[in-house]
């Protein structure tokens, strides 16, 4: 009938102007919520990536605070550097039990006990022949790479789990996927950085904590000039011409960060932001920054495979992040 079907047309409008302000409501809301400054805390930010995030963060409207070792010495410049910014500089050695609690005892009598994001970024770099390294050195080594993400992290999630929200991020490397000689025992650290992540991704998806792994390519960062060197460079001698091998690497870097066609390390930072202003549940698990060298073909190959294994054992239900 025409009156019938005069008002099921109305009805139906009626029911589209709904589904499209409850649509923009939801999308306004989502929008809002990523931008909203966010209280971040950065570790190793004396240099490279990690000083420049915490100046580009801030610079886009989040409280950052910026954490290094040795703020009244040797990093008192980069800290006087960051406050002119109006980023607060913490004391955080992460190889320290006691500096670490004591820098989120600071952050939380500050923030009122809010925490929204960590990124762990601080690092050792190591190049030469593994064998020249002594094993007091590579325990330096995982000690900053590996154990201080699991020390600062394991300070970061009480608060986070008990919120029922959170972001961290972890700053690997695309060596945490592929290999290079003479770079074996930074590439080991953060192939456990790889796997300390993900596991932590599964293990926090239900609490709503988020947590998401960054592989940057090589950059001109600070990294590279305080490399660890060997303690028992003697051993070198035996490898005859190979020796020469990991300084040929080197120079070869040289003149890729100071060509004209050079990365910018830069690039690390937007991403950051990016993440960071990404809604909780729209994040990638890993994110390459830079040329993947082979490490984004690992990536897309060891997808499927993580992926059937966890369902295997039925862990399906980890894969997703909870969104509060």
């Amino acid at each position: 009938m025409p009156f019938i079907k005069h008002w099921q047309e109305i009805a139906g409008s009626i029911a589209h102007v709904i589904f499209l302000r409850d649509w923009m409501k939801d999308n306004t809301e989502t929008k809002e919520e990523s931008y909203m400054s966010k209280t971040i805390l950065i570790t190793g930010t004396s240099n490279g990536f990690g000083k420049d995030a915490a100046i580009t963060l801030a610079t886009a409207g989040h409280q950052v605070f910026a954490s290094m070792r040795d703020l009244s010495g040797r990093n008192r410049g980069a800290a006087d550097d960051l406050r002119s910014k109006g980023i607060e500089a913490l004391e955080l050695d992460v190889t320290n039990d006691v500096s670490v609690g004591a820098a989120f005892s600071e952050l939380y009598r500050k923030t009122g006990g809010k925490l929204d994001v960590l990124i762990n970024n601080a690092g050792l770099f190591a190049q030469g022949i593994s064998e020249t390294y002594t094993p007091e050195q590579v325990r330096e080594m995982f000690e900053v790479n590996v154990v201080g993400i699991q020390r600062v992290t394991r300070a970061a999630l009480p608060d986070m789990r008990k919120q029922r929200s959170g972001l961290i991020i972890n700053i690997g490397s695309i060596l945490g996927r592929v290999t290079i000689p003479f770079i074996g025992l930074y590439g080991a650290s953060k192939f456990a950085v790889e796997a300390l992540t993900e596991s932590y991704r599964y293990e926090l998806s239900q609490l709503g904590v988020d947590v998401v792994l960054v592989q940057p390519s090589a950059y001109p960062t600070g990294l590279y000039s305080a490399t660890q060197q060997p303690a028992d460079a003697g051993r070198a001698q035996e490898y005859g011409e190979i020796a020469t091998l990991p300084g040929a690497f080197v120079q070869f870097l040289s003149r890729v960060f100071s060509s004209a066609e050079a990365p910018d390390s830069h690039d690390v930072a937007k991403e950051l932001v990016k993440l960071v202003e990404t809604p909780a549940g729209q994040r990638p698990d890993r994110l390459i920054v830079g040329a993947g060298y082979g490490a984004d073909a690992v990536n897309v190959a060891v997808q499927p495979i993580q992926a059937q294994m966890i369902s295997g054992i039925g862990f399906d239900g980890l894969t997703k992040l909870n969104v509060q």
